[in-house]
């Protein structure tokens, strides 16, 4: 069974800087492009940003929403994907989750993820 688990998540003022985490698990992990989504209370879960399997060259893409300020990033020995939040604004302040499908692009369409995890939690305060 697929296995995602965040961690990282936190309050942290306008400005300032968090990095998550997401350990994965049970399936190929470098054939498998990742993605970060976030969900703000009321609205609708948005796509943050993608990275495709390392043999498709590990691009990523960004929502121009944050394009500039996150990065995400990928440790194929220690199955980690990570997210650099860097000029957080209180925009950002959501449950962020990541989540897997098996290898071709990166992408930040929704559907096309078959895998999610429980999310963690960020807080940013102005």
């Amino acid at each position: 069974e697929v296995q995602l688990v965040e961690s990282g998540g936190g309050s942290v003022q306008t400005g300032g800087s968090l990095r998550l985490s997401c350990t994965a698990s049970e399936f190929s992990f470098d054939d498998s492009d990742m993605g970060w989504y976030r969900q703000a209370p009321g609205k609708e879960r948005e796509g943050v940003a993608s990275i495709s399997a390392v043999r498709e060259g590990a691009n990523e893409i960004y929502a121009d929403s944050v394009k500039g300020r996150f990065t995400i990033s990928r440790d194929g020995a220690k199955r980690m994907l990570y997210l650099q939040m860097d000029s957080v604004k209180p925009e950002d302040t959501a449950m962020y989750y990541c989540a897997t499908k098996f290898g071709g692009r990166a992408t930040l369409r929704e559907s096309e993820y078959d895998n999610w995890g429980q999310g963690t939690q960020v807080t940013v305060s102005s």
